[in-house]
């Protein structure tokens, strides 16, 4: 049996094979989008009595680049609507927000977190990077 060396054309053609397969799989992973990992994390009491002290915490952080992260309280409550709570002061980091109040009266009230990106700490345009669940507070 005698072995032959590949010399010429068939030697190029296959060189030519492999750096365009790899050409190809180098555009497609390229093409493929990143996505932003982060999260939100939100705890409350489970249920509190009409005049307590009920207090709401949250995390938040997310690994996009270029943002500030504010984080957000929102309620909802006695047929109000969503409105803010109170927010965190924009950080680069995790950010974290606890909100203390008290209810004047029973029923359920509702809490979630909003994690914003800010390009500057007064920025009039935050985009809306996270959300968390709603967690309900039974007031009794």
């Amino acid at each position: 049996m005698t072995r032959t060396k590949k010399t010429g054309m068939k030697a190029r053609g296959g060189r030519l094979a492999v750096i365009g397969a790899l050409g190809v799989a180098a555009v497609t992973l390229a093409a493929v989008p990143a996505f932003a990992k982060g999260d939100v994390d939100i705890t409350a009491p489970h249920s509190a009595h009409v005049g307590n002290t009920i207090t709401v915490t949250a995390h938040g952080d997310d690994d996009s680049a270029g943002y500030l992260h504010q984080l957000c309280l929102e309620e909802n409550g006695f047929g109000e609507g969503w409105h803010q709570e109170t927010c965190s002061a924009p950080v680069t980091a995790d950010a974290q927000v606890t909100a203390h109040g008290t209810a004047a009266r029973r029923g359920d009230l509702q809490f979630r977190a909003v994690l914003y990106g800010l390009t500057s700490a007064h920025d009039q345009h935050p985009v809306r990077l996270h959300g968390s669940d709603v967690v309900t507070v039974h007031v009794r």
